[in-house]
Order: C-alpha cells, then sequence, then structure tokens
C-alpha cells in the first residue's frame, strides 16, 4: 500500500502532545513527515523533557497511524526534546563529583522490600560488566551495605589529595563502598536529627576520593524524608529507581516514591521500577512458582505510572543468605539468579543511556520553606 502524507497529518491531529493543550499537527511539533511505499518517517520536537513522555508520544502516534492509516505500516518516529528554557533565577545545575559519570538514586516507598539488597546486588554485577563502581549507604539509620558486602570490620583511610584530606572509600568485588556504619559501633544506634544526617552524608559524597566511577548507586533510606531531600539538594542524580515488593501495601508506597521524583520542584527522571520478590519456587519444585506477596503488582504499576518497568527478582532462600554472609548472590555463576540480575542491571544501564540521550543534565534543588521545595540558581 502507498501511503499519502495527507493522511498521515489527519490521523496525526487527533493526538494532542504530552503537556500541551494542541494537537500535533496544530502545535507544530510534527517538524516532518515522509511516506514511501507502505514506510513512514515522523520527525516531532516535543519540550516535555521525561522519558514517559518521550515514550508516550512515540506509542501514541504508532498506534494511530496504525488504527486510523494502515495497520501494516512501518513506521520510524525521531522523537526530539527540547526542554523550554527556564529563566536563569530559577535553575541550577547540581555540584558535580569529579570523576562521577552517572549517580543512580535507589529507592523504596516502604522499608522491608529488599532495597538494600538490590542495590548491592546491582553494584557486583555492574562491576562484573566491567563498569567502575561505588556504592554510597545513605540509608542513615540502617546502614546494612557494610555487612552486605563484607567489610562492616573496615575502616575508611585518609588519603592526601592535592593537598586536601581524603576518605579513601572501602573496596570488595570490584565496588567502592562508604558508610555511615563505618563510624559506628556495631551495637550504636544513630540517633541525629536531620541537619546533622545531612551533614555527614555531605562529608560522605564531598570528601571522599571517590576517582573514575560510571556509576555511583545511592542506597536511600525508605520513604519520602529529609534524607532524600539533603541527597537531592547536594547532587545532580542521573535517575532513580524505585525497589517495590507486589504486595498492595508496598505498591502504595511505591507510588509515593515515584511521585517524590516526579514533583515539579524536584524532576529527578524515574528510569523505571524494579519488582522484588516476585514469585516463590522451591528448590525441590523448580517448575513451580508461588505469587505470595501477588502477582505482577510492581509491573502493572509501572504500567499505570508510565514508567519502565525494569525487571523481577524472585524470592530465593539463596538471596538472603548470600546477603547476610557478605557475598551478595549475582556473584554465583551460572545460576538462573545471575541472570535475573544481569538481565534487571542491563535494563537500568539502557534507560540510564536513554536518559542521557534525551534529557539535560538533572537540577539539585534548594528547601526555601517549611511548604517544600524549589529550584534555585547558585
Amino acid at each position: 500500500m502507498k501511503l499519502k502524507k495527507q493522511d498521515i497529518l489527519k490521523a496525526l491531529e487527533t493526538i494532542t502532545v504530552p503537556g500541551e493543550g494542541q494537537n500535533m499537527v496544530e502545535s507544530g511539533a510534527v517538524t516532518n513527515v515522509v511516506t514511501f511505499a507502505d514506510e513512514v518517517i515522523v520527525d516531532i520536537t516535543i519540550k516535555n523533557p521525561s522519558l514517559q513522555a518521550k515514550k508516550r508520544t512515540e506509542v501514541d502516534i504508532l498506534k494511530t497511524i496504525h488504527e486510523k492509516v494502515y495497520e501494516k505500516a512501518k513506521i520510524t518516529v525521531n522523537v526530539k526534546v527540547e526542554a523550554p528554557v527556564k529563566p536563569k533565577a530559577n535553575v541550577i545545575k547540581g555540584k558535580p563529583i569529579p570523576g562521577i559519570q552517572n549517580i543512580v538514586a535507589v529507592a523504596s516507598g516502604k522499608g522491608g522490600v529488599g532495597k538494600s539488597t538490590v542495590t548491592a546486588n546491582l553494584a557486583v554485577t555492574l562491576a562484573k560488566m566491567g563498569f567502575k563502581v561505588g556504592v554510597l549507604d545513605a540509608d542513615i539509620y540502617g546502614p546494612s551495605i557494610p555487612i552486605m558486602f563484607d567489610v562492616a570490620d573496615e575502616k575508611p583511610l585518609a588519603v592526601n589529595i592535592e593537598g586536601k584530606s581524603k576518605m579513601k572509600p572501602i573496596e570488595n568485588y570490584g565496588v567502592k563502598i562508604l558508610s555511615i556504619g563505618f563510624f559506628t559501633q556495631p551495637n550504636q544506634a544513630v540517633v541525629w536529627r536531620g541537619p546533622m544526617a545531612a551533614k555527614a552524608l555531605n562529608q560522605m559524597i564531598f570528601d571522599a576520593h571517590w576517582g573514575e566511577l560510571d556509576f555511583l548507586l545511592l542506597d536511600l533510606p525508605p520513604g519520602t524524608g529529609d534524607i532524600h531531600l539533603s541527597i537531592m539538594q547536594s547532587l545532580p542524580i542521573t535517575g532513580a529507581v524505585v525497589v517495590s515488593t507486589p504486595q498492595n501495601i508496598a505498591l502504595a508506597d511505591a507510588k509515593k516514591g515515584v511521585a517524590m521524583f516526579q514533583q515539579d520542584s524536584i524532576q529527578v527522571p524515574v528510569l523505571g521500577i524494579i519488582e522484588n520478590m516476585a514469585y516463590f519456587t522451591p528448590e525441590e519444585l523448580p517448575d513451580n512458582k508461588y505469587y505470595i506477596f501477588g502477582k505482577e503488582g510492581a509491573k502493572h504499576l509501572a504500567e499505570d505510572l508510565n514508567v519502565q518497568f525494569l525487571g523481577e527478582i524472585p524470592l530465593v532462600q539463596s538471596i538472603r543468605e548470600a546477603g547476610d554472609v557478605g557475598h551478595p548472590a549475582a556473584l554465583q555463576t551460572a545460576t538462573p539468579l545471575e541472570q535475573a540480575f544481569e538481565t534487571l542491571t542491563q535494563n537500568v544501564v539502557q534507560e540510564v543511556v536513554n536518559r542521557n540521550e534525551s534529557l539535560p543534565p538533572t537540577e539539585a534543588i534548594k528547601i526555601t520553606t517549611m511548604a517544600g521545595c524549589a529550584a534555585v540558581k547558585k
């Protein structure tokens, strides 16, 4: 079938640009349409910088042309993002850490969903893939990363870098690690108010010699609180991933976690959602799956929120055992667990690549009033 340009444009007039009231053609978002036989190329420019808006635009165009023009059309959609220029007084670029390419926050709406376990296994899998990786354990009140990396008894040393004393992160399994757990006694509770916790975090971020890193993973505390805001105040976070179980209670809190990053005053790109403890398979019944906490809840939440579903990790006893003895399960070779974490990590890396290709650097935020946050230029 030979497609006609005017038919394509007529179909595109039925689609609204994300975040705008006019249709794609009327608003001038569609910059070019080329047809050749049953092939069509659509060039479109949108102003919404979110990954969700870009994906929705592409999906809407594909679906509309297939439904209204020709169901077997071969369609190429080129989406360009031109974020509106904001006044200089209202934006600030985060304070980058020299040598660190990508900063990925790992968050959860509630505790107990395996966020730190996922962080540890993401880190070692990235290292196995050849990336230079660091983990900052920002879970001030429950630092568990040192145990999971079998370095709980280690203490960071001071090194002299260009005349300044810096903390040298502890390293194991090819991952550099800093945690408040290195500076407290095993039985000591961290009873700090927000400003004190924020100061400790800033020291671990900026007074550390991280060196060259492809990825710095931030293991955030559960919830949406002061520590999260302090981190986003300090750093231009590349993106965030949210960990949840399929359980409805966990999903309700995960939705709030996603909403926090997407607030107008924060605007940290959400790379996607990870479903942990997705199902249980007994060792003696390897073909059976028992959905103890519900089935595909996080996957459906990702679809509802229009963010990527990054993958699922099963509820397996060896993951817990590996974390307890300080040898993350992803280090196991030729196992389904290794494959699950590799697939998950590949998806995270791909979303980071997509985000860096389509979006400008993340802005840091500054808390201005008790009512909330505002972006300002330093």
